[in-house]
């Protein structure tokens, strides 16, 4: 969500390349498609709303209702919803350290595919204990069930954090340290995504030339292997580089 759609739409077609296409959730919406698959959606947020922009991820689930009984009951927190959004059901919750995410049932957002083999991105969670988050979202969103389909869960012994994956293709990453009371929100537990390109400084330069700025010091992190930066209006995101598998 950000307060100015067409700003926001032209920050991202020229950084990450993205064509824009209309929603069928109204004139202040649109859906970002990076060679055809669709990547992001981006609202406007109303201008009585004062709220940080930000990158939130949505999972798919089959009944939004008993997810979101599911996060209370594992004492996260739905801050809205779920509601009607579009033809399908949505939700905004929080972890039980406070990283915000949402859930959709049904075709919120039509035709979506983070878990496909050409995903355009992928999402990292800083939390305070990968383990505890893993089966936090590992029985509210129903990970490492026996349903076809399902994400697997791993652990990565040396280096303490969690993959998952859907098929063949790593979409999340979790790992532990991050502090509920640091005042720097990349240090705070939360959801970061990665959009991947094809070309990581060419794509900062012209971050940089449209008013985003960068907070990594290293143009590649060998953690992320990419960059963070923020936009103009303020939300954090990441690059990652095109090409090879997502770091395991």
């Amino acid at each position: 969500m950000a307060p100015d759609l067409g700003a926001t739409q032209d920050f991202y077609r020229a950084v990450l390349g993205w064509e824009f296409r209309a929603a069928h959730l109204g004139d202040g919406f649109s859906i970002g498609f990076s060679e055809g698959v669709p990547v992001a959606g981006i609202g406007a947020l109303a201008p009585t709303l004062s709220i940080p922009v930000a990158w939130t991820p949505y999972f798919a689930v089959e009944d939004a209702d008993a997810t979101a009984a599911r996060i209370l009951e594992r004492s996260g927190t739905v801050a809205v919803g779920p509601i009607s959004f579009g033809t399908g059901r949505a939700a905004l919750a929080a972890d039980r350290d406070g990283a915000t995410f949402g859930i959709w049932q049904g075709s919120a957002i039509p035709d979506w595919g983070m878990g496909d083999e050409a995903a355009p991105a992928w999402l990292e969670l800083r939390t305070r204990d990968a383990f505890d988050a893993a089966i936090f979202y590992g029985e509210v969103l129903e990970w490492a069930c026996d349903q076809p389909g399902c994400c697997e869960v791993t652990y990565v012994e040396d280096d303490n954090h969690i993959l998952l994956r859907h098929g063949r293709q790593t979409v999340a990453r979790l790992h532990s340290g991050a502090l509920a009371e640091a005042p720097d929100p990349r240090v705070r537990p939360r959801w970061h995504v990665h959009f991947r390109v094809p070309d990581i400084e060419t794509a900062v330069k012209t971050a940089h030339g449209l008013g985003g700025r960068t907070l990594s010091d290293n143009p590649v992190d060998p953690l992320t292997r990419g960059i963070t930066l923020r936009d103009p209006d303020g939300a954090l995101f990441g690059l990652a580089t095109a090409a090879g598998p997502v770091p395991a």
